[in-house]
């Protein structure tokens, strides 16, 4: 099969012929359809998160499963399915505690070594989906069926970005109606927050970013408020001038820049929440002051929106077909997997919410 071979930081993806394995006890084995490009994968290419070996990237996707393995009884062949990138193992701490999204079981990770081969040696498949590729080979406990009527690339994005910031502010930060919230960047993750946000009922939506056409689309997927940080003196005041002198409740981090995660800690009132969503470079720390807490403001990890995500991917999709969730307005470019270099670029220069490759 073809797929973007990943093999050094800061340098292009190249299309390989790369050997798949059929699906072993438990395995599926999908056709990919489309795959999103993911800021997460950015991380790698930019160098800012190690990868131990040569991957092929990409875990935003949603495909036609092709085959199974000895004991799968939850889909068939031809079954349209959308990828997660979390797969669960059902008996570990976190599954059995319905915290399925921080499963820790290594025989996953393990498993992800084992099904890829390019030029006769082990190849990484990415986050357990590897969907730069056209097919993929995954866990029963990684996919979840979805109707006909859901297209292919806006199911792909469901599989991260929606899921992952839809699920910060329904699931991790759980925002009640009439709610002040903020959100630190509008790429393909803050866009979902906002999203979900406007979908909770939160009465004030503030979008914080530094390129004007980003914060003109957060409008259009639900912000009330825009600030571009750019020309802000000072933020802090931006906001409680906004919120009449207050703070937001909830504001959310959704860039990866400690910096901002800071930021959107100090912007919160006493009593209020702020959620990190943003991909933080491996080894980086977030700074926010000691007192806040005397005030119980609180700071929260997010991990693909706190999602059971065989409960919660359907739950969004009939929010779609509801057209009370907008997915095709974030699917900026369709282009080929030949394209991939390109969807980076376009990526970086802050050009797209989402670009989405169409691969079979």
């Amino acid at each position: 099969m073809k797929a973007a071979i990943f093999e050094e930081a800061n340098q292009p993806l190249t299309i390989e012929d790369v050997d798949i394995i059929d699906p072993r006890v438990g395995e599926v084995l999908v056709r990919t359809s489309c795959s999103g490009v993911c800021h997460s994968d950015l991380h790698f290419v930019d160098g800012l998160w190690p990868l131990p070996m040569t991957c092929v990237l990409g875990h935003e996707a949603a495909g036609v499963v092709e085959a199974i393995g000895e004991g799968v009884t939850y889909v068939a062949p031809g079954d349209r399915v959308i990828m997660s990138f979390r797969p669960f193992c059902g008996k570990c701490y976190y599954c059995l505690g319905g915290r399925p999204n921080l499963c820790n079981d290594p025989a996953v990770g393990l498993a992800s070594t084992t099904r890829l081969q390019w030029k006769g040696k082990p190849v990484l498949q990415f986050a357990s989906v590897g969907s730069f590729a056209e097919m993929m080979v995954t866990s029963e406990n990684g996919v979840v069926k979805i109707p006909d009527e859901l297209p292919m690339a806006e199911a792909a994005l469901i599989g991260c970005g929606v899921m992952t910031g839809v699920g910060a502010a329904l699931y991790t930060a759980q925002v009640p109606g009439g709610s002040e919230v903020a959100v630190i960047g509008c790429g393909g993750i803050g866009l979902n927050i906002i999203q979900g946000c406007r979908i909770a009922g939160a009465a004030k939506i503030i979008a914080i970013d530094i390129i004007d056409s980003k914060l003109e689309l957060a409008t259009s997927f639900g912000a009330t408020h825009t600030i571009n940080s750019k020309d802000t003196e000072n933020l802090v005041e931006a906001i409680r001038d906004i919120t009449q002198s207050s703070g937001v409740e909830y504001s959310f981090e959704a860039i990866g820049v400690p910096a901002a995660a800071t930021q959107a800690f100090n912007i919160i009132r006493p009593g209020g929440t702020c959620v990190i969503v943003g991909m933080h470079p491996h080894g980086s720390e977030i700074s926010v002051p000691g007192p806040a807490f005397l005030q119980e403001k609180k700071l929260l990890g997010c991990m693909y929106g706190s999602a059971n995500f065989r409960e919660h991917m359907p739950k969004l999709i009939d929010l779609f077909l509801q057209e009370k969730l907008d997915l095709t307005g974030l699917v900026s470019r369709r282009l080929q997997l030949e394209d991939v270099n390109e969807a980076f670029r376009s990526m970086k220069a802050g050009e797209v919410a989402r670009s989405v490759l169409e691969i079979s």
